[in-house]
């Protein structure tokens, strides 16, 4: 299968996480500052989710750009990422609306982790079916930065039980790691172009 058929269902699903998480948001009743300043939770992690679902979106775009045809195993792999990536809306909604409480906050790092993993396991299959000499291959290397974000989550996770907000700037400081694409991947599409030239 062509890899636009599986990009275009993942920009839906994740198009739809994203709409599904500004309708969590409820308006409040009342007119004046104060009824905003309440929903401040809620806002912050919202913005934080939304953040994270662009990163989520961005590199996958560009790690799908580097391939031609995927099989079972990605399609299988991509489902996977994207399960994890639809609890992002629940997980966001239960920590803004109970101002980050240490479950809801733990809960959020719980899903940011299993989508960090199932991202990486998506990573693999791809390279997997890449011939020896791709250049997705040759650039990908070392993951210092996939292999890392799990261990800050978990940390994260962690410090959600004693101090959230430390949790929360943790899980924030992972999206700030992350908000430039993948260099690697753009270095691998480049030669792939220049190859092809």
């Amino acid at each position: 299968m062509k890899r636009g058929r599986l990009e275009a269902f993942s920009d839906g699903v994740l198009a739809i996480v994203i709409t599904i998480m500004v309708l969590e948001m409820k308006v409040p009743h009342g007119t004046d500052w104060t009824v905003l300043s309440e929903l401040w939770p809620v806002f912050l992690s919202y913005i934080l989710s939304f953040v994270y679902i662009g990163i989520y979106w961005n590199n996958h775009h560009h790690l799908l750009s580097a391939v031609d045809h995927v099989n079972g195993s990605i399609m299988w792999t991509n489902l996977h990422l994207l399960f994890w990536l639809t609890l992002v809306p629940f997980v966001t909604g239960w920590m803004g609306e109970n101002h980050f409480a240490p479950v809801p906050t733990m809960l959020y790092g719980a899903v940011l982790l299993m989508a960090a993993i199932a991202y990486w396991i998506l990573q693999g299959r791809i390279l997997a079916a890449q011939p020896p000499e791709s250049p997705l291959r040759r650039e990908m290397g070392t993951d210092l930065k996939g292999k890392l974000s799990p261990l800050v989550y978990l940390t994260g996770i962690a410090a959600a039980y004693f101090v959230p907000m430390i949790a929360f700037g943790i899980y924030a400081l992972v999206a700030v790691l992350w908000f430039v694409p993948d260099r690697r991947i753009e270095r691998a599409l480049r030669q792939s172009e220049r190859h092809e030239l």
